[in-house]
């Protein structure tokens, strides 16, 4: 006898067997057509056995009902068998049409020949030489339609690289600085008066994907004006552009130096015939010392374009008095790219990160209809491992499989972000694969995509296949979305890591205790391989006490009475559970729950109550010989990269499409998919919207991404999250 559904599990099978089956259309193979003498666009179709609208799909330049021009080249999707077979090896001469548009792009300097060895990929071949595949297939036309064999001859161009000693300065108008503890970019660029783009644009070995700064780094900077003029070194001049009716006189008042002065550090003055309006003249800056200039003591924002006196001080809650006095260069006017410092500590309309002010954006407010990202889905969806031809047999496999459960779930999530998104008015092209959770099959599918077309790449769920992705999108700077923990040892910097780290959850839960412990006792119960988790509460909290964690071959505790000995009945107890063991974590919690509202003695009538809490809640504490009761009465606490998910128009647009409510990863896929394409939609970059959005927030998770130098975008965003009278609620900081 099979296994029993109910209408939503067949309602929700029913429609993913459709999605299912759409994905192997979607991952399909391309042929190349040059568009001869008399041929429409419906006889091409035919001959190809498509329909005329799936050409127009993957050809947005040929309209419907147009004349097709000769030699034009089409993208035919192959279908399971065609009526011609279309030989591209020697293709016919490019049109006029083609020419120009070839004319547009960067042309080789030269060619040089390379014979295919025996296991040799196009991929490999593109990297030795620093070109793309494309670079390759323009010149080979040949590869649009057969694969790369053994002893092929390929013609490979070679380009103009420009190298950035070739950009000339002047050595006189530049000096050496050397980069000291704690500054960034963004102080050192408010030092010299300057942007952070003309910083890059004098450094271009500075990386444009990352703001690292190596203390020790030479950088090379303009000289401050006036520095070269005799005994006056350690004057620093700025810049001043004469405004009408300006005198010397109110020169002087504005300055603080005679008019003989600026006669000297201005001699085209007197060759000019007196000041000018418009004459850009040397003024000796006033000077003000706000102590050093890093990240301990200030914080920085760059001034956006259009901002006013007004809107800038009301974002930063500053008076521009104030403003002007750590900004010395605000006299001159406010202008878009400037950088300004603030006070540690202030406070305002934005968030801070890595000391540098976010501005606070409202996505759906700042969408552009006119970007049009377009996605890859690429996930384990294992339908070689499904049997269509029983209902029954597949959702077993379902069932029993967890990376087809995560990955419809996953993508169940995402299509009704896609749906979302639509109503704001984005149009969003998307492509699925199931690379079925094999990394050839994952090689495979990426050697037919051309990855440049593509805003960013969702997935996939295994790490090599992750790694082979992230190495490939990395050519075209594409951003490539993990969609659930992964940690490798390979630098992905393309790679969003939607799901924040360890660390991230601990240092959110310190962060938390850290705020609001007052006279709290503070107990800390940890075994051996969370060792170094215990050192890190006790530096945290050095008046913290340690039980003492008896580990045997078979069994693992702690004894009671030492335990209750190590409890305050005058002050509440905190209590820290660190370890991976179901066991101990069962243990601990019973026996503090036999503590709670007990009295140490009889004749005492203060009761112990117990709060227990843990950094890292692993499958320990989800294990089934652990008492949600205990861990309720206990006011669990720990932290979460979800939280649960309520009653919102996300729910309720999942249950009335899927018959069901969404579980973790669909409401995971819903919000990563929405906030991918909301920033999308805001600006084609993710890596450089990443700069500029602080934290989002959606259903059930929340992004704020940090670039690692090394290794990719961080996700920061977490919860804190406790147990409380059967129910598992987020605390609010």
């Amino acid at each position: 006898m099979g296994i029993t559904m109910n209408q939503l599990r067949k309602n929700i099978l029913t429609f993913l067997l459709g999605v299912l089956f759409s994905l192997v259309v979607t991952a399909q193979q391309f042929k190349t057509h040059y568009v001869k003498q008399g041929e429409t666009l419906y006889s091409i179709a035919r001959d190809y056995q498509v329909v005329p609208a799936e050409i127009l799909k993957y050809n947005k330049e040929v309209k419907d009902g147009a004349q097709l021009k000769i030699n034009t080249i089409l993208v035919i999707p192959v279908q399971a068998a065609t009526s011609r077979s279309v030989s591209t090896a020697n293709p016919p001469e490019l049109g006029d049409a083609n020419k120009v548009l070839l004319a547009t792009q960067e042309e080789p300097i030269g060619f040089t020949s390379h014979k295919v060895k025996r296991k040799e990929t196009l991929y490999g071949i593109a990297q030795r030489y620093h070109i793309t595949e494309d670079d390759i297939k323009k010149y080979n036309r040949d590869l649009y339609s057969v694969q790369l064999k053994k002893k092929m001859v390929l013609r490979i161009p070679k380009y103009r690289r420009l190298k950035p000693g070739e950009i000339v300065i002047n050595e006189a108008d530049f000096e050496t600085y050397v980069v000291a503890p704690k500054e960034t970019r963004w102080s050192i660029a408010n030092k010299f008066g300057i942007t952070i783009d003309s910083l890059l644009t004098l450094n271009p070995e500075l990386s444009k994907s990352s703001d690292y700064l190596r203390e020790g780094q030479e950088l090379k900077l303009p000289k401050p004006l006036g520095s070269t003029i005799p005994d006056q070194e350690t004057q620093l001049y700025v810049s001043y552009t004469v405004p009408p009716k300006m005198n010397f006189y109110r020169l002087e008042q504005e300055f603080g130096v005679k008019s003989d002065e600026i006669v000297r550090l201005n001699p085209e003055i007197a060759t000019r015939g007196g000041l000018k309006e418009g004459m850009i003249i040397r003024m000796p800056q006033k000077k003000y010392d706000p102590g050093e200039v890093n990240t301990e003591n200030f914080i920085f924002y760059e001034v956006k374009p259009k901002q006013t006196e007004f809107s800038l001080t009301r974002k930063l809650g500053i008076s521009y008095k104030d403003l002007l006095a750590l900004n010395p260069d605000l006299k001159e006017g406010l202008k878009a790219g400037m950088v300004l410092k603030l006070p540690k500590d202030q406070s305002g309309d934005f968030e801070v990160r890595n000391a540098l002010v976010l501005d606070k954006i409202s996505l759906i407010d700042s969408i552009n209809p006119a970007n049009e990202p377009k996605l890859m889905f690429l996930l384990p969806f294992r339908l070689d491992r499904l049997n269509f031809k029983n209902v029954e047999d597949v959702a077993k496999g379902i069932e029993s499989r967890n990376d087809i459960k995560i990955s419809l779930g996953l993508y169940t999530g995402a299509l009704i972000a896609l749906d979302s998104i639509a109503k704001l008015g984005i149009s969003v092209d998307v492509t699925t694969f199931d690379n079925q959770l094999d990394l050839n099959r994952t090689k495979e599918i990426l050697s037919s995509e051309n990855l440049a077309d593509y805003s960013a790449i969702f997935g996939p769920l295994d790490v090599s296949s992750l790694t082979e992705v992230a190495v490939r999108a990395a050519n075209y700077q594409v951003p490539v979305i993990a969609p659930i923990p992964a940690t490798t040892n390979v630098s992905l910097r393309n790679v969003f890591f939607t799901y924040p780290t360890d660390i991230v959850l601990r240092k959110k839960m310190l962060k938390y205790v850290e705020d609001q412990v007052t006279d709290q006792n503070i107990i800390i119960i940890a075994d051996k391989r969370s060792g170094a988790v215990r050192d890190t509460l006790v530096s945290k909290f050095p008046n913290a006490k340690i039980a003492t964690v008896t580990e045997e071959e078979k069994n693992i505790g702690v004894n009671i009475d030492k335990l209750k000995a190590l409890l305050s009945k005058d002050h509440e107890n905190w209590v820290f559970v660190e370890t991976d063991d179901f066991k101990l974590v069962s243990s601990i919690s019973s026996i503090l729950n036999s503590f709670q509202n007990t009295m140490l003695d009889p004749l005492d009538k203060n009761k112990i109550k117990v709060r227990m809490f843990t950094t890292n809640r692993n499958k320990a504490f989800d294990s089934d010989v652990v008492s949600n009761s205990h861990l309720s009465n206990l006011n669990f606490t720990y932290p979460s990269a979800y939280r649960e998910v309520e009653n919102d128009s996300f729910v309720r647009d999942y249950e009335k499409r899927f018959g069901e409510s969404p579980d973790k990863y669909a409401v995971r896929g819903f919000d990563i998919t929405y906030d991918l394409l909301l920033k999308l939609a805001y600006r084609k970059n993710l890596m450089e919207v990443s700069k500029l959005i602080g934290e989002t927030e959606y259903s059930g998770n929340k992004f704020s991404y940090e670039k690692d130098f090394a290794s990719g975008f961080f996700n920061q965003a977490a919860y804190i999250i406790a147990y409380d009278n059967m129910r598992i609620t987020e605390v609010k900081d």
